[in-house]
């Protein structure tokens, strides 16, 4: 059965559910998370209230990725970008985060999830890098879904550092091929992914795993992240299937 889009907006969880084709989910869904200050200035509240609810959208994506099987999440948390932000934003922010963890370890634990952390996290505040590294070490072996932070995240950076790395381990030239080059990328060992979303209605990618997104399927919703349910997550991965992944072929045309 054919639906539009409008009949999407409108269906249930249950029924966008039983539209997924539980043998052709994305293996890796990437998530740029935006509209946390537009969400918070539209009802005429301080940003870190639309960072506070931003958090639940998060578990709300995290949830959806467990019910499909979805093996592995990564989100656009705090971009390099982000640090010139006022202090008292990043600050709240880093503190938001180091809540979010205490809260979530055991049901991490639980449902097992394993965290991850890419970017240059040893930017990042003492006491976040604390409880991250303890999520970490707690949530290791957890082999349902492997939940990865951009954290003081850069793509240009990230490309920089890996052809820094190459030069200084006397790599030769020609001995670089992309899989070489793929094994100093902090994603190192995580596949591509196969869906890249980005809420807010925003056409770019925002400097966000600039090597890794070649050919992943790109979703724009209009919805503020805050405001992204279960639901959103579900209607993502249904427009993805309904397309061909081509990888620069020709595909069944």
């Amino acid at each position: 059965m054919d639906l539009t889009n409008k009949d999407l907006e409108k269906a249930s969880d249950e029924q966008l559910l039983k539209l997924v084709d539980r043998n052709r989910v994305p293996r890796h869904v990437a998530i740029i998370m935006d509209g946390n200050g537009r969400w918070a200035r539209q009802r005429r509240l301080g940003r870190i209230f639309g960072h506070r609810q931003g958090a639940e959208a998060v578990r709300n994506a995290v949830k959806a990725c467990r019910e499909l099987d979805i093996a592995y999440l990564t989100l656009y948390a705090f971009s390099t970008e982000n640090w010139s932000r006022p202090q008292e934003e990043i600050a709240a922010l880093m503190e938001l985060l180091e809540d979010f963890l205490r809260k979530e370890k055991q049901e991490m634990i639980d449902e097992g999830i394993r965290l991850n952390a890419i970017g240059r996290v040893e930017e990042l505040p003492q006491s976040t890098r604390e409880e991250i590294s303890r999520t970490m070490e707690v949530t290791r072996g957890g082999e349902k879904l492997l939940l990865t932070l951009a954290l003081s995240y850069s793509g240009r950076i990230e490309i920089l550092d890996a052809v820094k790395h190459l030069i200084v381990s006397g790599t030769a030239p020609d001995a670089i091929d992309e899989e070489v080059f793929r094994k100093q990328l902090s994603t190192n060992g995580i596949p591509d992914p196969d869906l890249l979303v980005r809420t807010s209605g925003e056409m770019r990618v925002s400097n966000f795993l600039l090597w890794q997104i070649a050919y992943s399927e790109i979703y724009i919703t209009p919805v503020l992240w805050p405001d992204f349910t279960q639901a959103d997550l579900y209607r993502a991965v249904i427009e993805y299937q309904s397309r061909e992944r081509r990888f620069g072929g020709l595909g069944n045309d």
